[in-house]
């Protein structure tokens, strides 16, 4: 094909997206895979989960798999890629591979950023199993977080807010804490009697630490009627508010109409509690901003910085966004596996 095309990547810690897309923003074909962050996966693994996907997806849109790169633009944008150092390894070691004529890296949140805003500048939230921000000024200057987690001062995301759950539980049951009905729905979520039953089930190894993160949807429910659970969420709440509030900061946008994008499971849930608390906290700190769920997903964000290199107009914008809304649903399904395919693609 002689049109130039985009490779979109939204890396993550538990799945890949990966979309190739036309200048026109025709969505060529979606494909997902399991997860392909360099932390955990190293260079070369997370370049194989890449490549395999962009095998398969060269493979459902009927393009000519030769040589050369078959995509003019690509946006890798990863968990895993936190420090410039990574960035520059990642580059070098995707321009290696030949992925696309010219390779831009960098991490995830800048995709949720740019799916959640319409010129591309703002600031991004994700708050998923953990948190990380971005923002990015209309000149192109951003700022950001390591978002390491405890190691640089991070406190957010599921996996934090499970094991607060746990702890509060436990402190409810043996009277060093405010008792709380968290006492018995966390145990409960994993079929456990009690917090201490649960405690020995995490302590043998039968139930996996990471599977706290299951339970932020307990919190959510419970801090309906419970203060304890009210306490953790108000917390996050604070937690997404003073990292928006730091980034506007150091761009110095407080007091400029900025969109704020909030994306991740947490935030996809749109618990009212949750979100009303982030809304009133921004206003609070930057009363032109406007706050968002974004119900776009990562992948989009990733296509429209492509789209954008290429110098592609909003007609072609809004293309893209069109088409990705209509074959996501059929990618969303499937388990990361790397096996399966969407069953739709456009030629």
């Amino acid at each position: 094909m002689s049109r130039p095309l985009v490779l979109a990547i939204d890396g993550g810690n538990w799945k890949t997206d990966l979309a190739l897309v036309r200048d026109d923003g025709g969505v060529l074909a979606l494909v997902r895979g399991p997860q392909s962050s360099p932390h955990h996966l190293g260079l070369d693994g997370s370049l194989g989960v890449i490549g395999d996907l962009l095998a398969q997806a060269i493979e459902e849109a009927g393009l000519p798999n030769g040589d050369g790169p078959v995509a003019e633009v690509g946006q890798l944008l990863l968990a895993g890629v936190d420090f410039p150092s990574e960035v520059e390894e990642m580059t070098a070691a995707a321009s290696s591979r030949r992925l696309a004529s010219r390779i831009s890296v960098g991490n995830d949140t800048f995709a949720v950023l740019r799916a959640g805003t319409e010129h591309g500048w703002g600031v991004g939230v994700v708050c998923g199993a953990g948190i990380n921000c971005v923002g990015v000024a209309p000149d192109g200057r951003q700022a950001r977080f390591p978002a390491l987690g405890w190691i640089t001062g991070d406190w957010g995301g599921g996996y934090d807010v499970g094991v607060e759950a746990v702890s509060v539980a436990a402190r409810s049951e043996d009277g060093r804490g405010q008792r709380t009905t968290l006492e018995q729905a966390v145990p409960a979520h994993f079929g456990q009697p009690t917090p201490s039953a649960l405690a020995e089930q995490f302590h043998m190894g039968r139930i996996i630490q990471r599977r706290v993160v299951e339970l932020a949807p307990v919190v959510f429910a419970e801090a309906e009627r419970d203060p304890v659970a009210a306490e953790i969420v108000d917390r996050l709440a604070k937690e997404v508010v003073t990292m928006i509030r730091v980034t506007l900061e150091r761009l110095e946008l407080r007091g400029e109409p900025v969109e704020v994008a909030l994306g991740g499971g947490l935030m996809q849930s749109r618990d009212e509690r949750l979100i009303g608390a982030i809304e009133a906290g921004v206003k609070d700190t930057a009363p032109a901003a406007t706050v968002r769920v974004t119900s776009s997903p990562p992948i989009v964000g990733a296509a429209l910085l492509g789209l954008d290199e290429l110098g592609a107009g909003e007609e072609a914008q809004q293309r893209l966004r069109r088409e990705l809304a209509e074959v996501f649903p059929g990618v969303e399904n499937l388990h990361g596996d790397g096996r399966k395919r969407p069953g739709r693609s456009r030629r």
